[in-house]
């Protein structure tokens, strides 16, 4: 009996740490160490190994129109962050599966929070966001065109973007 309480409890944990995103890797040891102090880790997160592979996946762009212009993830939708507002969700069904991602994660994981707030069901932060995206070898495109541009926000946080053109 205490046997199978131990397994279900380890069990428990080990969900509740992938749902918490605990364990999630981004491959720059430094850039994983800042991740892990930067967020609050307090909504779902989901790696770029793990969305890159999946289909019927809503990307949602939670940074400022200037860095969605860009370039973005392909068939994302921009929903911005200092300006979010969910009449831009408009459209998106509360069960479709949606990752939301930004540069490394910090204001799409608040934009995971106010659409989880929203009702919105299967919601997930992309650990690392756009920067992991690309350094991971995904692409990235501006308008329907494949770009090697990729808006870092300011020289500061562009050291975490390993390939493609750096632009703030």
């Amino acid at each position: 009996m205490i046997k199978a309480v131990k397994k279900y409890t380890l069990l428990g944990i080990l969900l509740l740490s992938s749902y918490l995103g605990i364990g999630q890797q981004v491959e720059d040891a430094a850039f994983q160490k800042r991740l892990k102090t930067l967020l609050s880790h307090n909504v779902q997160e989901v790696s770029v190994s793990d969305v890159a592979k999946q289909e019927r996946v809503i990307f949602i762009d939670a940074r400022e129109k200037d860095e969605f212009e860009v370039s973005h993830i392909k068939g994302a939708r921009w929903v911005g962050y200092k300006d979010f507002d969910t009449s831009r969700m408009k459209g998106i069904s509360k069960n479709a599966k949606i990752v939301v991602y930004c540069s490394v994660g910090y204001r799409s994981e608040k934009i995971t929070q106010k659409l989880e707030k929203a009702g919105y069901k299967d919601v997930a932060n992309l650990y690392g966001g756009i920067f992991e995206w690309v350094n991971q070898g995904n692409p990235v495109y501006k308008s329907n065109k494949a770009t090697q541009q990729v808006h870092t926000y300011n020289k500061a946080w562009s050291k975490w973007l390993r390939k493609g053109e750096k632009v703030w």
